[in-house]
């Protein structure tokens, strides 16, 4: 199976239980794995055989921008889901971190899988 992979995408959303917390954005830090659902680009050479990383990043910001949430894991979920049924990607795993958001710790937050690796 080949894995495209984005490190350390820094994305600006509205995110927390609190509702002062989701009144101004704040940055959010996703590494995302996602499997191609064929490896045709690894022969041909031509982007339309691949998951464009570019539009998936440029689609994450839009809907970060457009939907908030309370809980980083309805977030992650919102993501896999967008790039499972938008991007055809068989499986994705997704560490979504909000950092500096409690004294004392670096940053909290999830990582889910969804989908079959077996690809």
């Amino acid at each position: 199976m080949d894995i495209i992979f984005l490190s350390e995408v820094k994305i600006q959303t509205r995110l927390g239980v609190p509702d002062w917390e989701r009144m101004v954005p704040q940055t959010i830090v996703l590494d995302i794995e996602i499997a191609m659902p064929n490896s045709a680009s690894c022969a041909t050479d031509e982007i339309g055989d691949t998951i464009d990383y570019g539009v998936v990043v440029s689609r994450m910001r839009e809907t970060l921008t457009e939907n908030s949430f309370k809980l980083v894991e309805a977030l992650a979920e919102h993501l896999c889901q967008l790039i499972i049924s938008e991007f055809k990607a068989p499986w994705i795993k997704i560490k979504v971190a909000k950092p500096g958001i409690l004294p004392g710790v670096k940053s909290l937050g999830v990582v889910i899988e969804r989908g079959s690796k077996s690809t």
